[in-house]
């Protein structure tokens, strides 16, 4: 990947001092400043190239658009709800969290609320704190031989499940993404949530809060689940329905909940939170020592790697730049923005585009039809009014501009090297073009049917003249020596 500059950087929360040592150490000037209102914010946020935050700083839409400047937005932990990353993705700033960073600290509350829920210890102590001996109120039950389902087997899942198995829990589980072979080499049984339900004495989740995740666990749900099943939500709010699990803790369908997160933070109905069978903690998955040193480490180090072009971690919006670290992916990313540029001068009056199609073409070039995409459509979109295209943003802003993009790969056609093909439709006529790496430089190899026996270097500025063949036509465009 091209180096990005990174100059500046605002810190808007309480993250780990290392975290200000790192980026200083590489250069990058670092201002913090933290409880700002939103309007303080849009205020000083055009001023950065880059912004730390951790979960209480929502950066808005509106933050986003007030960034001239802003390149990147790191978030010290996983999630990134608090950040708008539609909006930050269309303006081409990379979004990127930490994703390992709370991984063990979010996993060891999990086991301990499952804990708490099976010994009912919170509510013991608490009696004892107020004089009584209620050693028959408070009977609990052994996790040992229970069926432990896990709804969201990525890292903290995981984690989940090995501590778990250690108490003789058996560990089922679901998730969209981890192959179930993946899973089962770590113990874990993977199947659909219909046959999950039934089988669980214990359930936890660990997916990201999206549209089809809110309400998992929801009136239809818990009447699937064995009746007393306990809940746990140490990942998003809204994953389990609130008022759902309260009408099933009412009724003794749900035997009791241990829970993190709230739809609102902090909760202002706190129905749930009195709940005698509720244990509830003020969102400390991430709250230990080792893990904010960790999330401010990382987010410092995945900054400065990413802006010296050694590597990209944690970029949740700008996947396709994982693989342009190497100087061939710089080449081809040139190369493709070239051929993109060349068809968008050569069909200027006939635009608006209606479809592209890039075709990748060479062993060489397998692994690289994500990029070149991009790469192509920012070269076609360079000149447009209002457009700031990049290769995070370029897919985006083709879709808004009602371009079809399409993409293939095909084996080599006896071409040594790779070649990039590209046709574009506008207006109802079609040009196309092709083009390859020589000798390090992108080169042109064919326009609109025209093949060039000398491939034409794409670097500096172009003149192209099209007219049929006449031996006297170059000396007539030339002039005659004098």
């Amino acid at each position: 990947m091209a180096p990005i500059s990174i100059k500046t950087v605002l810190i808007s929360e309480s993250v780990d001092p290392r975290c200000k040592t790192i980026l200083e150490e590489n250069g990058i000037r670092v201002t913090e400043k933290q409880n700002m209102t939103k309007d303080e914010l849009i205020a000083e946020i055009k001023d950065y190239d880059g912004l730390v935050v951790r979960s209480a700083t929502k950066v808005t839409a509106d933050v986003i658009s007030a960034a001239n400047n802003l390149k990147i937005i790191g978030r010290a932990g996983t999630g990134v709800d608090n950040v708008d990353v539609p909006a930050a993705t269309k303006k081409g700033i990379i979004v990127m969290n930490t994703p390992s960073g709370n991984t063990i600290s979010a996993a060891e509350l999990t086991c301990a609320l499952l804990m708490s829920l099976s010994r009912n210890v919170p509510q013991a102590a608490m009696s004892m704190k107020q004089g009584n001996w209620d050693r028959k109120k408070f009977m609990g039950a052994e996790l040992y031989g229970k069926v432990l389902g896990i709804v969201g087997l990525g890292r903290i899942g995981k984690e989940v499940a090995s501590r778990m198995q250690s108490f003789g829990m058996r560990t089922i589980g679901y998730d969209p993404i981890t192959p179930p072979e993946v899973s089962a080499s770590w113990g874990v049984e993977q199947m659909s949530l219909e046959q999950l339900w039934p089988q669980c004495d214990y359930i936890t989740v660990h997916t990201p809060l999206l549209p089809s995740t809110v309400g998992l666990l929801n009136d239809e749900s818990f009447a699937k689940c064995k009746k007393g099943v306990k809940v746990v939500n140490c990942a998003r709010g809204g994953i389990i329905d609130e008022e759902a699990l309260l009408r099933a803790l009412e009724s003794g369908q749900c035997g009791g909940a241990g829970l993190d997160v709230f739809v609102e933070e902090p909760p202002k109905n706190h129905s749930l939170v009195e709940h005698p069978n509720v244990i509830s903690c003020p969102h400390l998955g991430a709250s230990t020592k080792e893990a904010q040193a960790r999330c401010g480490e990382d987010i410092a180090l995945q900054i400065v790697d990413m802006v010296k072009g050694k590597n990209l971690v944690g970029a949740v919006n700008a996947q396709v730049l994982a693989s342009t670290f190497s100087q061939e992916s710089q080449q081809l990313i040139k190369l493709g923005e070239a051929v993109g540029s060349v068809l968008q001068s050569f069909s200027a009056s006939k635009k608006p585009f209606s479809h592209v199609q890039i075709t990748t073409q060479g062993d060489c070039m397998k692994s690289s039809t994500g990029y070149m995409t991009s790469a192509v459509l920012v070269g076609l979109l360079n000149h447009e009014s209002g457009c700031c295209p990049n290769l995070i943003n370029a897919l985006s802003l083709a879709k808004e501009t009602g371009i079809t993009v399409y993409q293939a790969h095909c084996a080599s056609a006896g071409a040594t090297e790779g070649v990039c093909k590209v046709e574009i439709a506008a207006n109802g006529c079609s040009y196309k073009a092709s083009g390859s790496v020589q000798g390090g430089a992108p080169v042109l190899l064919e326009l609109c049917n025209s093949v060039f026996r000398q491939p034409i270097s794409l670097t500096g500025n172009l003149l192209f003249f099209k007219a049929p063949a006449n031996p006297q036509l170059l000396s007539s465009l030339a002039g005659k020596k004098m």
